[in-house]
């Protein structure tokens, strides 16, 4: 009995140990899998847990400035303002109306904008929601001073933009306004955020990628209701600020343009041909885009968007007319490069010409008697190009149309150019259902009738003259730079848009015909500066109003330069103002101030307006 027992407590023992060596193993491995977690894996872990309870707040970078081509002094910075903030939770949800509406009056806006910048749920919120930028100090320490009035309310620095210039140069510099939802879902994965400043229209627009420059971020940790819970985790990125521009404007020459349009609804372009620069661009009417960061921003857009006058609308490169007389130029050189008839064969002028069982006028009711090519560009006569427009054919002038680059888009950097219109007889079939007959090539030969184009189309017609057949692309934004250091980041090159093969011989001509127009054509009156010698062509289109007319002059200048030396200008007066045959005064005024290197004030008064008397009648 006693082995047996021996046996038994011998088997005992040996099951002990063995469980307590898997106990002890396991204790270990536990012990190795807490060690794991707690040291080898905890800061992996702590940092996954800090994302998770972490709330990211963007830190506005400034906005980029912009300067005209002699970078000295800008046209737009940024001032100090502020942006006002409410943090939904921090204030009893019943009182939530009640505080909302009394801040809406402070800050002079209405509760239903505000209410839209709110997200849904937005009752449970402890992260700040802006409600309002470009709040001025005065109203900062109006709110601060009451503050127990306005619980959950905060406020943070957010500079708001301030153009210099406010006249004619809105259109090109456009303006910026806060991100719509809208916006957003479509650009949230560009980097915006819910509070982020947009260019709404421009180059503010065009270039907002590197105007905006880069947000900054501030990383705090929270818990499920957005409530600070650890300020010692606060991480902060800096912002990086926005580039400047640098733009191909000459803010002077801009001045000049403007004043020279004076307040008649029309456009003008001045355009270097030989690189495509564009040196003045206006439009009239214009805007105030300072006025968009003021207590009358709502009532400001309103009034802006009602007004028939549309002054929101770059006409000089979205508006398209037809484009008149000016036409005769490419008329032109297509009946010289085609050899339609011989330059020198003159045809008579008689006031009229009959198509089938309609009579067409020229603008000379009384005729200009016999004419040769030069003549008939010089004096304008209808006649002569509705004789050799309907010789050529309507495929031949389309034909050289595109050649020129009309209707096709000019890629210049600004948003919404409009394309223009060339029309064929394939489009007015589709279009209307009917069929290309003999009045629509007359009409179409001296610019009328369908054909419509914009004044920036018709200064890369010229600049392909000047250019021997290239047409560059034209340009606003000359360079990119450091906003700290100003050092050139990047360069724009001229970029040619667009090459024909057109004789240098019948360019050569061309240009001397033009600069007929002036010292013995319509012009001759009207362009009287000495300052240079101009060459151009007159325009005055029909808008189916027996004394009101839309007036174009398209011109270059010096005549004998070679292109690198030269300008083109462009003006166009819409048939809206009175009639006074402004466009050809315009530029006239424009040549003088150019090549004079005079304000407008110093051209009219070298000019010696004499000629300023309105004309009674429709003018070529």
């Amino acid at each position: 009995m006693a082995g047996v027992s021996n046996n038994i407590f011998t088997d005992s023992k040996k099951r002990l140990n063995i469980i307590g060596l898997l106990s002890g193993l396991v204790f270990i491995i536990y012990l190795f899998y807490l060690f794991n977690l707690q040291i080898i894996l905890g800061y992996e872990y702590k940092t996954k847990a800090r994302q998770v309870a972490s709330r990211v707040m963007p830190i506005p970078a400034q906005r980029g400035e912009i300067y005209d081509r002699n970078y000295d002094v800008p046209l737009v910075l940024n001032i100090p303002s502020f942006a006002v903030d409410i943090i939904p939770a921090e204030i009893e949800r019943e009182k939530i109306p009640e505080i909302i509406s009394k801040i809406a009056e402070i800050l002079k806006t209405d509760e239903t904008s505000i209410y839209n910048r709110l997200p849904q749920n937005y009752v449970y919120m402890y992260q700040p929601i802006e409600i309002k930028s470009g709040v001025s100090y005065e109203v900062i320490t109006h709110i601060a001073e009451r503050i127990e009035e306005f619980p959950g309310i905060t406020w943070h620095n957010k500079p708001t933009r301030h153009y210099l210039e406010t006249g004619s140069i809105s259109h090109i510099l456009g303006y910026v306004g806060n991100i719509t939802i809208e916006e957003l879902q479509i650009l949230y994965n560009e980097g915006y955020s819910f509070d982020a400043v947009l260019g709404k229209s421009g180059i503010e627009k065009q270039y907002d990628k590197y105007l905006r420059g880069e947000s900054g971020r501030r990383y705090r940790v929270v818990d499920v209701r957005g409530r600070n819970i650890d300020e010692s985790g606060e991480q902060t990125i800096p912002p990086l600020n926005g580039d400047n521009l640098v733009l191909t404007l000459d803010r002077n020459i801009q001045k000049l343009c403007e004043k020279a349009l004076g307040n008649r609804i029309g456009s003008v372009v001045v355009l270097k041909p030989a690189t495509g620069e564009i040196l003045a661009m206006v439009s009239y009417p214009y805007y105030n885009p300072n006025v968009f960061y003021t207590s009358r921003e709502e009532e400001e857009i309103r009034r802006l968007s009602l007004d028939p006058r549309a002054p929101f609308l770059n006409r000089a490169v979205r508006s398209s007319y037809a484009p008149a007389s000016t036409f005769k130029i490419i008329m032109t050189a297509a009946i010289l490069e085609e050899e339609v008839v011989p330059p020198d064969q003159k045809i008579v002028c008689e006031g009229k010409i009959q198509v089938g069982d309609r009579v067409f006028n020229c603008h000379k009711k009384t005729g200009h008697g016999p004419l040769d090519l030069a003549g008939g560009l010089a004096q304008s006569c209808d006649v002569y190009f509705w004789t050799v427009g309907r010789k050529m054919g309507v495929e031949k002038i389309v034909d050289f149309c595109r050649r020129f680059g009309l209707g096709e888009l000019t890629g210049i950097d600004l948003p919404g150019e409009s394309r223009g219109l060339l029309p064929t007889p394939l489009w007015k079939e589709q279009t209307f259902n009917s069929r290309w007959v003999g009045g629509d090539t007359l009409n179409m030969s001296i610019g009328q009738g369908f054909i419509e184009t914009t004044p920036l189309q018709l200064a890369n017609a010229v600049a392909l003259i000047l250019n021997n057949g290239t047409i560059y692309r034209p340009f606003l934004l000359k360079e990119i730079r450091d906003p700290i250091t100003g050092e050139v980041k990047e360069r724009r090159e001229p970029e040619v848009l667009h090459k024909t093969i057109i004789r240098s011989e019948t360019l050569n001509v061309l240009k001397e015909y033009m600069r007929g127009v002036i010292t013995e054509g319509t012009a001759q009156v009207v362009i009287t500066t000495k300052a240079t010698q101009a060459a151009g062509k007159t325009g005055t289109g029909e808008v189916g109003l027996e004394d009101r007319w839309h007036s174009w002059f398209v011109a270059y200048a010096p005549y004998d330069a070679p292109p690198e030396d030269q300008v083109v200008v462009v003006t166009m007066v819409e048939a809206a103002n009175e009639w006074e045959w402004w466009a050809p005064k315009a530029a006239n005024i424009i040549l003088q101030g150019i090549f004079a290197d005079q304000t407008y004030e110093e051209s009219i008064d070298a000019l010696k307006w004499w000629y300023m008397a309105k004309p009674t009648g429709r003018m070529e």
